[in-house]
């Protein structure tokens, strides 16, 4: 089976880059992706590339290397489809905000749309791709829509899960550790196989069957969310014995049975995926009446919000048990560096609390807008609209923000906020002046030797 034409709905943050690179290693094959924001579109298609949807260090280049030779950005969703011999879904799967499994399981409703869509359009045999995070055994939902709603064409289903990490993902598609590849059709699986073997060595490119390929990824970023709240548990443990979280790391990263990935202490994870899918583990396990299973996996994100309320707290209880009328400046609104993606960001949900004590919160991040900083605490639904811009204000010029600031609280690892002058920072804020190192971002000695009463997770408050 030739593949000639590629679609791909969904143009976020896995189907953009992913097909992106894909269209680079493949010059000959024709990439579209195709969504149905305009302005989304639009921005992918931005001449000077400066206006991206998302911001991902060496994705510009990709883009612009494939795009206008071989990958393209349309809204003609329906064109796509039609003439693609392969098509990827990548559109949300958000947890769901309504109905049974309302807070756990995964909303599939924009898979099925797309299903049918592909199903209403077809009028040739397509390999469709499941790329997008589902629950495991969707590829049955999917078959079946697609073969009772469809032309009499043949559909062959296919489960290709991204395990990308944001601020790395083109690093990760070019150097993937593997491409896993599920499915029961040989000569769909080949076909797909054949795009990835432009630039992924045949060992790294993994088959097995459709069921195993969608828990795959479930199980992935469970195990590595289960190691950000393991070392997060034992940060508080460190805390009140004198411990020190970064050499329990060290330490125990050194063991090749345990390794030192995922072991840095923070004020918790955030971003699109972790959370989304652990709580989709625990509503199967839950609907399978694996209770223990389902308890024992929920307590990752149970850790995980603990971590987040604790580090405000802590920033309440360090100044005094009062943040009222104080100007607190947040360094970072992203879940994480080299990313613009605030999804789930511990910023939000630690700005969230402050405010609820009245604190006045000023912000600063080099990639995050302020309107959708503004979006991600309005999305909270705890204050009114108008009362969020009272207290929060977001700066583009981090030492301005910074002037007369009572504490300073650093929430993501941006590498800029390392170099900063901090002797002059120093100078600006009121004394006595707090930094709270949410990332363990910042070097201890020097603050201390410029007498900031300095906190990082998992050390003592000097």
């Amino acid at each position: 089976m030739i593949i000639r034409k590629i679609a791909c709905i969904g143009a976020g943050y896995v189907g953009g880059p992913t097909m992106s690179v894909i269209a680079q290693k493949n010059p000959n094959i024709q990439v579209t992706v195709v969504d149905l924001n305009q302005e989304r579109i639009d921005a992918w298609n931005d001449s000077d590339l400066i206006n991206l949807p998302i911001y991902e260090p060496g994705l510009d280049a990709v883009v612009a290397e494939a795009r206008g030779r071989n990958l393209f950005f349309s809204t003609d969703v329906n064109k796509a489809i039609d003439e693609a011999d392969m098509i990827f879904i990548s559109v949300n799967t958000p947890t769901k905000t309504y109905g049974k499994g309302k807070g756990q399981a995964a909303d599939l409703k924009y898979i099925e749309l797309c299903a049918r869509q592909i199903a209403s359009i077809s009028k040739s045999d397509k390999i469709v791709v499941e790329k997008s995070t589902l629950p495991v055994r969707t590829a049955e939902a999917l078959k079946n829509i697609l073969e009772n709603t469809g032309n009499g064409v043949n559909f062959n289903i296919l489960s290709n899960p991204e395990f990308l990490a944001e601020g790395t993902a083109i690093a990760d598609l070019h150097n993937p550790d593997r491409v896993l590849i599920g499915g029961e059709d040989a000569e769909s699986i080949n076909a797909l196989v054949s795009l990835y073997e432009a630039w992924v060595p045949k060992e790294r490119i993994l088959r097995t069957n459709l069921w195993s390929s969608e828990l795959a990824k479930l199980v992935a970023n469970a195990f590595l969310a289960q190691r950000v709240s393991s070392i997060n548990a034992i940060s508080e443990l460190c805390e009140v014995t004198g411990a020190n979280v970064d050499e329990v790391s060290r330490a125990i990263g050194q063991d090749s049975r345990i390794g030192a990935k995922f072991l840095k202490s923070s004020v918790g994870f955030g971003g699109s995926c972790f959370q989304k899918d652990i709580l989709n583990l625990v509503y199967i396990a839950r609907s399978y009446n694996l209770k223990e299973v389902a308890d024992y996996w929920e307590q990752v994100i149970i850790l995980n919000d603990h971590q987040k309320s604790r580090f405000a707290e802590k920033i309440i209880q360090t100044m005094y048990n009062t943040v009222n009328g104080k100007k607190i400046a947040f360094l970072g609104w992203a879940f994480k560096k080299d990313t613009n993606d605030t999804r789930e960001s511990p910023a939000m949900y630690v700005a969230d609390h402050l405010l609820d004590e009245e604190a006045s919160i000023v912000v600063y991040d080099p990639k995050v807008s302020a309107e959708q900083i503004y979006r991600d605490l309005d999305s909270l639904g705890t204050r009114s609209i108008e009362e969020n811009r009272r207290l929060l204000k977001v700066f583009n010029d981090p030492l301005d923000m910074i002037q007369d600031a009572h504490a300073i609280a650093v929430l993501t690892e941006w590498d800029e906020f390392r170099g900063y002058d901090w002797k002059l920072i120093k100078n600006k804020m009121k004394r006595p002046s707090f930094v709270f190192d949410g990332r363990g971002l910042l070097d201890s000695s020097l603050m201390n030797s410029l007498n900031f009463t300095y906190y990082s997770i998992g050390s003592n408050v000097k």
